[in-house]
Parts: structure tokens; sequence; C-alpha cells
């Protein structure tokens, strides 16, 4: 009885037929995994490419004084109206700037009492975005005059392709944000931001 497992066992193990389907199974598994988190960053560099070219042409409309704010948003909606069929939203901000130093930037200080470098009683700022008050981020809402800087940025949010994100813990939905930024064509005098003082 040994002797019969025994030559059982050894030729079950030289037995070759099953490697294939065993081998198969181990690789299967992190070959699809890679195969759909490939598809799934590819779909994001796609939405991200499409979202960037529309918002680089309605830019470029904006610029020269060919569409207004509501006009933007009106056409940036229609041209990923395609894509957000597929239950995604899009969103669009617009903010002018006084010139590109000062994108992103606080308000600037022209008179700085101490402590310096921070704004405080008895400092004077330039209000660039008109508001009356220091603002750390000094852009105004909207396309800003002539001669001004516009920072434009759509985001776009959809559903995963894939339901790869739950196995790996990652959102649900994925976004793709582009940005570009254009000066707007002088047609006018460009405005000098009022100094105020504190």
């Amino acid at each position: 009885m040994i002797g019969r497992t025994a030559r059982f066992l050894a030729r079950l193990r030289d037995h070759m037929r099953g490697a294939t389907l065993l081998e198969f199974g181990l690789v299967a598994g992190p070959l699809i995994l890679t195969i759909m988190a490939i598809g799934d960053l590819g779909y994001q560099s796609y939405l991200r490419a499409v979202t960037r070219g529309v918002l680089e042409k309605a830019a470029r409309s904006a610029s020269v004084g060919t569409l207004n704010s509501a006009d933007i948003d009106t056409y940036i909606e229609a041209q990923m109206a395609a894509i957000n069929s597929k239950n995604g939203t899009t969103s669009t901000t617009k903010k002018s700037y006084y010139n590109f130093s000062r994108v992103g930037k606080p308000e600037k200080i022209t008179t700085d009492t101490a402590p310096l470098g921070t704004y405080n009683s008895g400092d004077c700022y330039e209000d660039a975005n008109g508001n009356g008050s220091y603002d750390t981020n000094s852009g105004a809402s909207g396309l800003g005059g002539a001669d001004d800087i516009v920072y434009y940025e759509v985001t776009i949010s959809m559903p995963r392709l894939f339901p790869l994100a739950k196995m790996l813990g990652w959102s649900a939905t994925q976004s793709a944000t582009a940005s570009t930024m254009v000066r707007n064509q002088p047609w006018a005098n460009q405005g000098t931001p009022t100094i105020r003082c504190n």
C-alpha cells in the first residue's frame, strides 16, 4: 500500500498538465488589477487633456472680449456635456489679477509697519480686487478688465471606470483639473488698484 501511494505521488509530481492552470491562477489577479489601474490612469489623462483643450479655447475667446463670464461657463458646460452625460460634474473658477506676479498671492502691502511682512494696523495695501478689505488672495472674481491677468481653472469629477477603487481603498470618483492664465487684450487703459490704509 505504501509503495503504491509513493508511486502515485511520484507520478503526480512529474505530471505537468495542471501546472499551467495553477500558474495562470497565481498571475491572473495581479495582471487584471494592473490592466484596470492603467485604464483608470489613462482615462484620467484623457479627461485632463479634453478639459485643458476646452479651457484654453474659452480663455482665448474671453481674452479678446468675445465671451463674458456667463458665456464662458455656458461654453465650457456645453463642450463638456458629452463627458458629463456619464454622471460627471464640472466646476469653473475665474479670478482676475492686476499682473502675473500677483496671481495667487496676498494683496501687496505698500506701507509696512512692525511686525514686518504681515498686514496689521497702520499698514497700507493695494486693494487689487476692489472690495475694501485686505485679502490673502488678491484675485477678483470674474474676467477683470483690459490688460488684467485672468486665471481659469476647470475641474471635472467622474465615477471611476473600474471597480478597482474599492479594492485599493481609493475614492469612487476621479477628478481632473486644468488651469491656465491669459492676459486680456489692451482694449482700454488698465485700472490701477486703490491704495487703502488701516
